[in-house]
């Protein structure tokens, strides 16, 4: 796999021996127990993957190749590049102003937009009346495009399966940039809708079905369906594809569920499902698999608690800290000052978004047991951080230079 030039600051020496040393014990990948860093008083164990992905790593280049290209330009982003604050930070403490928020609220008027400056496309992607937008201004979109390859795959698999008179239901967030971005691709192809969850998916069945009427599905599904969307005809042949960073379990579910609606409605059998449902399973993003499927594996450690770090809008990071608070007490930061003391710790609730002082955090035992991991835009650096201020609280038997070294 490509290898990326990503600057040092977000780099960690630890972690990167860390990566390194279980890549080359476990070419394959099928070895998901995690790494045990064992300080003594304290004994963290680090998820087999977490951090940094190829799209993430992909963007981060290109973006600062970009800054770096195009001195005493004007450089925007179109919103944040990837769900993480510090690079966020970084990159606008370097001149690149951010066009759009999170959900697509302007901030900067595209009007104030002229040939001569510089756009970046997120790692999420943007829509396609976004970039007429851009380029109709002579703005250039391709050669600073940052899209995840991986999200590219789902549109590309989209179209292949539009060709072939299917419609395609979206599992992902409607708010999210990249749902809004695979919509518009899909919705160029052929008829979508999104569906956020299981329960809404339960209730497109019955559009399929004939249990609801249809009138009721442009009230239900309002914002969310494409232009002309018919449900008579167009939930009669169906494709699912996702936002990339759902939980791969959530959107498996889903499309099985669909599928066997399908096949009891229709009446199928195995061999003629794809008359009415198309196989998308090579959609689901390698990293989101990967790092969800080390969590599953972290958790059949025995620990006293969990930490997950990421931004807080951050969707793949969101889904790690619903996994891991179905089994232990987890605390959701986003840096190693969320950690106040031993006493206390900032932690952000990954439905609501809430903000609060949790106290008492780490246990009173001779030797505490915690499991660490860290979404797909977070920097391998933050991850150590966060390490060096828990250990700050126990006396170590062992150093992180020490560590760092017997990883080599």
């Amino acid at each position: 796999m490509k290898k990326f030039e990503v600057p040092n600051i977000y780099r960690s020496s630890l972690i990167s021996n860390i990566k390194n040393k279980r890549k080359q014990e476990d070419k394959l990948k099928k070895d998901y127990t995690p790494t045990l860093l064992d300080f003594g008083a304290v004994q963290i164990f680090l998820a087999r993957h977490f951090g940094f992905c190829y799209g993430v790593e992909n963007a981060i280049e290109i973006a600062f190749k970009t800054i770096e290209e195009n001195k005493g330009k004007r450089i925007f982003l179109l919103s944040e590049m990837i769900h993480n604050p510090q690079v966020n930070a970084d990159l606008q403490s370097m001149g690149v102003q951010f066009l759009q928020d999170t959900y697509g609220k302007q901030i900067i008027s595209f009007d104030e937009l002229s040939p001569s400056d510089v756009v970046i496309i997120p790692a999420f992607g943007t829509t396609l009346e976004i970039e007429k937008i851009l380029n109709e201004k002579g703005i250039t979109t391709a050669k600073y495009n940052t899209t995840c390859p991986f999200v590219e795959k789902v549109w590309n698999r989209s179209e292949q399966i539009a060709e072939k008179g299917y419609s395609i239901v979206i599992h992902g967030k409607p708010n999210h940039e990249e749902t809004r971005a695979t919509f518009s691709h899909t919705s160029a192809h052929t008829p979508s809708v999104v569906v956020n969850d299981m329960r809404e998916t339960i209730e497109l069945a019955k559009y399929i079905t004939g249990e609801k009427e249809v009138t009721q599905f442009y009230q239900e599904f309002n914002g969310r369906y494409s232009d002309g969307f018919i449900v008579e005809k167009d939930l009669q042949r169906i494709g699912v594809v996702n936002q990339t960073t759902q939980l791969a379990t959530d959107t498996q579910a889903i499309s099985d569920y669909l599928k066997n609606v399908m096949i009891q409605h229709y009446k199928l059998t195995k061999d003629n499902i794809d008359e009415r449902f198309a196989d998308t399973r090579d959609t689901l993003c390698y990293a989101t698999n990967d790092n969800q499927t080390a969590v599953t594996g972290m958790l059949e450690t025995a620990a006293d608690l969990a930490i997950v770090i990421g931004g807080y809008n951050s969707s793949n990071t969101s889904h790690l800290v619903e996994l891991c608070e179905a089994k232990l007490p987890t605390y959701f930061i986003d840096q190693s000052d969320k950690i106040i003391s031993k006493e206390e710790i900032i932690h952000c609730n990954w439905k609501t978004k809430e903000i609060n002082t949790i106290h008492h955090f780490l246990p009173q035992k001779n030797i505490v047991r915690i499991l660490i991991t860290s979404g797909a835009s977070c920097p391998d650096a933050i991850v150590e951080d966060v390490i060096r201020k828990i250990i700050s609280f126990y006396p170590a038997k062992i150093n992180i230079d020490s560590l760092t070294e017997s990883f080599t």
